[in-house]
């Protein structure tokens, strides 16, 4: 019976690993393609309430953006380079100088906005007029002034355009030492008679992405809006919006964020934190773009001859933990770090992944960091490790007693489970002693694989020999001889990857296999079953980040050396006479 339900645990492992493979798809992202020259066609304007009139909006829909040569000012940065696109005054065209598409060195910089039609990443501002005032406001069509031709860390840019109403709106951006932009947008009132306006703040997506996480990363739009995270994904925001203005989802809050979140990368407004905002999701499908952002619930007041402003930020760059952490604290951002997805178990995944960090600020290699962090976890559970492989040395001490009473009351099963508990408790054997300290690890084991999965900060992350990247699977493969043969056999199926790590992993779960089975004296049969699980989890593993993988093979054979030991004290312990005390 034993045996029957051993091959059938085994069985609906393999089920499981197989469901996990398709829940979880491992799919490389695509490089996007670079900008082109052309300029993006509007998208209509996410809905603000009452402070978005309806003849605005479709008003800045129906308006193409027309022919005309492109101005632009260079953006170059510590961490960014790129250009502006004076006509409409969009960030359109920025990539990260620190980070590449791919670990090749002629690989192009990763790129998080950009202005070619067919992959069209940008962000816009501007501002809205209630519905009842007529007034001429700059547009996807404007062409601003510059005051200069660059922009840098140390020189910020200021754009202007007159209305030729009375109306004069200056821009004034300027971006740090990483991925935040300062938008402060000016408005002077020379009309003679106040003017009330309502500035807005958008992210625009020209298409949908392949999502490369699963259900293992949120991928699409984000925001928190009063301390409340809210995930959208591309399917409920392009098939729920409402009419006219196609809004899937809104909500009136202070401060806060939204935008789009990539896996490593996000592109996000954040308004003033003290502006009551409406944070919109919306799609406008003539255009095929998602639009993320903020509208103000109460106008901007300009009295006549006065000028009036507004602040706001603009990120666009790499979800590093600690940068985004330090933006919340200095910009004042609510849950700022909730860009990157530690999951539910956040309150475990956040902490693994700084004791990971700080370690490999001190040894200079995320590799060395797991190998250091699987002798922590295992000296931390090493209490709990002794106790399990007692209740196990115990267990298979008496196999051949359990073995005798099931052939003794075969036919009485009820009798036959009472004595053989009786038997246990007797011996103060507790059969649940053996699982808790899998189940204790469990967490951990999940936490550092949320972390290798998600965190940029291993993405790309080197070790030893071929590995180049911690966080995508060994580039090596079995069926082509380890690149022997120019030949890639996934592209029959995924399934014919099998690298030299998992190979190795395969190895060391059937060494410490051996070490379990030989102390707990399996009969042929099951072992033979456990013969079948090394080469399972082996193909499993193949296609999983190769730092996870490095990290089970470093703990199988230290579970393995542990078992040893462990094991061999168990029967020097059981050879010693036991001393009888006289009564």
């Amino acid at each position: 019976m034993d045996s029957k339900r051993l091959i059938l645990a085994t069985a609906l492992s393999a089920l499981v690993l197989i469901g996990y493979d398709y829940l979880f798809p491992q799919h490389q992202p695509v490089p996007p393609p670079q900008p082109g020259v052309h300029a993006v066609a509007p998208p209509a304007p996410a809905s603000s309430g009452a402070a978005a009139p309806a003849e605005s909006t479709q008003a800045e829909a129906a308006a193409p953006i027309k022919d005309g040569p492109e101005a632009r000012v260079a953006i170059n940065a510590p961490a960014v380079q790129g250009t502006l696109n004076l006509r409409g005054a969009r960030l359109d065209d920025l990539v990260l100088k620190h980070y590449r598409e791919t670990v090749k060195p002629d690989s192009p910089d990763v790129r998080v906005l950009n202005s070619a039609s067919t992959h069209a990443d940008y962000v816009d501002f501007g501002w809205r007029a209630p519905s009842d005032v007529s007034v001429r406001l700059p547009d996807a069509n404007t062409l601003w002034k510059a005051s200069g031709n660059q922009m840098d860390a140390e020189h910020p840019l200021t754009l202007s355009w007159d209305n030729g109403q009375g109306l004069t709106f200056d821009i004034r951006l300027s971006v740090d030492q990483n991925y935040m932009f300062t938008i402060s947008q000016q408005v002077h009132n020379s009309t003679g008679q106040a003017v009330a306006l309502y500035p807005f703040y958008r992210v625009n997506r020209g298409y949908t992405p392949e999502e490369t996480g699963g259900m293992l990363v949120h991928e699409g739009p984000i925001s928190v809006i009063d301390g409340r995270l809210n995930e959208g994904s591309y399917k409920t925001v392009r098939t729920g919006g409402v009419p006219p203005d196609n809004i899937a989802w809104s909500h009136q809050g202070t401060g806060g964020w939204a935008g789009i979140t990539d896996k490593y990368w996000l592109m996000a407004v954040l308004p003033d934190q003290n502006a009551n905002v409406i944070g919109t999701y919306g799609f406008q499908a003539a255009q095929g773009t998602y639009q993320v952002g903020f509208t103000a619930t109460a106008p901007v007041q300009v009295a006549a001859g006065q000028t009036a402003s507004t602040e706001a930020h603009v990120f666009a760059g790499a979800k590093e933990v600690r940068l985004l952490e330090q933006y919340e604290k200095d910009l004042h951002v609510p849950m700022f770090w909730k860009a990157v997805d530690f999951g539910w178990l956040s309150f475990l995944t956040r902490p693994v992944f700084f004791v990971l960090d700080w370690l490999n600020e001190h040894l200079g290699s995320f590799g060395l960091a797991l190998l250091t962090f699987t002798v922590i976890v295992k000296v931390a559970f090493l209490p709990l490790t002794i106790k399990q492989m007692r209740m196990t040395w115990k267990t298979a001490r008496l196999k051949p007693q359990v073995d005798l009473i099931r052939s003794r009351l075969k036919d009485d099963p009820m009798a036959m489970q009472q004595q053989i508990m009786a038997l246990y408790r007797q011996e103060n054997v507790n059969l649940f002693g053996g699982f808790l300290p899998l189940l204790i690890q469990a967490p951990v084991f999940w936490c550092l694989y949320k972390d290798l999965y998600v965190t940029i900060e291993m993405r790309h992350a080197p070790f030893v020999g071929w590995v180049k990247d911690l966080s995508a699977p060994d580039p090596t493969n079995l069926f082509n001889l380890f690149g022997l043969v120019p030949f890639d056999p996934t592209h029959i199926t995924p399934f014919l990857a099998l690298g030299a790590w998992p190979i190795m992993y395969g190895a060391t779960l059937f060494l410490m296999q051996k070490v379990s089975s030989s102390s707990a004296n399996m009969d042929p049969s099951q072992q033979k079953v456990m013969m079948f699980i090394p080469l399972l989890f082996t193909f499993f593993m193949a296609r999983q980040p190769v730092g996870l993988v490095i990290y089970y093979c470093w703990s199988n054979i230290l579970t393995a050396v542990q078992q040893v030991i462990i094991i061999s004290r168990l029967k020097a312990a059981d050879a010693k006479p036991q001393l009888v005390k006289p009564k």
